[in-house]
């Protein structure tokens, strides 16, 4: 009997009272497990959205479909040429015209008795391989303004503000058909607040002004002169023409096939003369030119005039006015006037911040 009590006392021992177990459950670490498991037990008792997919056939299960596009690069010289004047467009290669000739058929198509839309504008579309020096690498979309001999109405609103210093530089820019010009007391009205430079599409500074111009850098940002835009020289007057009657045009790459590139842009009006408009075509292409890669092969691969409402697009030769391939020679010299370009107002700005 004395072992039975002596082996209960012990049990009695060894067992935890009563609040030896709520000090257990209530504390802290316990707590904190507790809500951890908890959120794991949420998190799975969530339903997953399935989303609904038609129909797919055994063989595109599980697989990433390519969608095969057709290369925009349209090369038809394994087409033969047409003999007569009636023939399947599809089967055979598209007719080249000269420009004089392109214009004399969308003036024939907008006469009176047709379309009756003789001062239609005339329309044109570039095609460029927008591969650049390495085959992985192509050219960057890019924007210019080229400047063409012959005005025309653009229909587009082009206001140029012009930064310079000195009474001749002044009258230079005003007898251009700037829309306003100034010196350091235009830049306070800006820091201000009184004006807006919002308002003004274009930005033309002389290298005189450009110690003081550094302050409007933050608000200008992508429109602030430099060589490179060609908003930044000596020659105002020249900049001025340029930006309010130039062709503004623009290069971008395709989504699905990056070594194509395409230019559209307006050269003129069906009224103007035939020879006018040539010379505004020879400029624009000059002017696209300078952005060709150092590569071999062709930049400008194919050139077509269009005349709205007319559907009608003629193939033209863009090697009468531009080389069809790249030279080495000729790069190295434009590279080098490119150069004197971009030095001669660095140090202009050099002397104005040391004065």
């Amino acid at each position: 009997m004395q072992s039975i009590v002596a082996s209960m006392r012990a049990l009695a021992l060894r067992q935890p009272t009563m609040e030896s177990l709520r000090l257990l459950h209530l504390s802290a670490v316990s707590e904190a497990a507790r809500k951890g498991t908890r959120e794991k037990a949420r998190k799975k008792k969530v339903k997953v959205e399935v989303k609904k997919v038609g129909f797919i056939p055994h063989n595109q299960r599980n697989k990433k479909i390519n969608v095969k596009r057709a290369d925009k690069h349209v090369d038809d010289s394994w087409k033969q040429v047409p003999k007569d004047d009636c023939y399947v467009g599809r089967y055979y290669r598209w007719p080249v015209y000269s420009v004089q000739e392109a214009i004399q058929c969308h003036r024939e198509t907008h006469h009176p008795s047709m379309y009756n839309v003789p001062k239609a504008p005339l329309n044109v579309d570039i095609e460029l391989n927008m591969q650049a020096e390495k085959i992985t690498r192509f050219v960057d979309n890019f924007q210019r303004m080229a400047m063409i001999p012959h005005k025309f109405e653009h229909g587009e609103e082009r206001k140029i503000i012009v930064f310079t210093k000195g009474n001749n530089e002044v009258l230079e820019a005003r007898e251009a058909g700037a829309s306003l010009v100034g010196g350091v007391e235009l830049i306070k009205d800006i820091t201000n607040g009184e004006l807006l430079l919002s308002d003004y599409q274009y930005i033309i500074a002389h290298p005189n002004i450009l110690a003081e111009l550094v302050a409007l850098r933050g608000l200008m940002k992508r429109k602030f002169p430099n060589p490179k835009s060609e908003t930044l020289g000596t020659n105002l007057a020249e900049m001025i023409v340029k930006f309010s009657s130039g062709i503004s045009y623009s290069a971008a790459k395709d989504e699905y096939q990056q070594n194509f590139g395409l230019i559209t842009a307006s050269v003129g009006t069906l009224d103007m003369d035939g020879q006018k408009l040539e010379e505004n075509i020879k400029f624009l292409l000059q002017d696209i030119n300078t952005m060709r890669p150092k590569r071999e092969g062709r930049f400008i691969t194919r050139v077509l005039l269009k005349s709205p409402p007319s559907s009608e697009q003629l193939k033209i030769d863009p090697y009468v006015y531009v080389p069809e391939m790249w030279d080495k020679s000729t790069a190295k010299v434009k590279k080098q006037e490119e150069t004197k370009k971009q030095e001669e107002p660095a140090e202009r700005q050099e002397a104005a911040a040391s004065n």
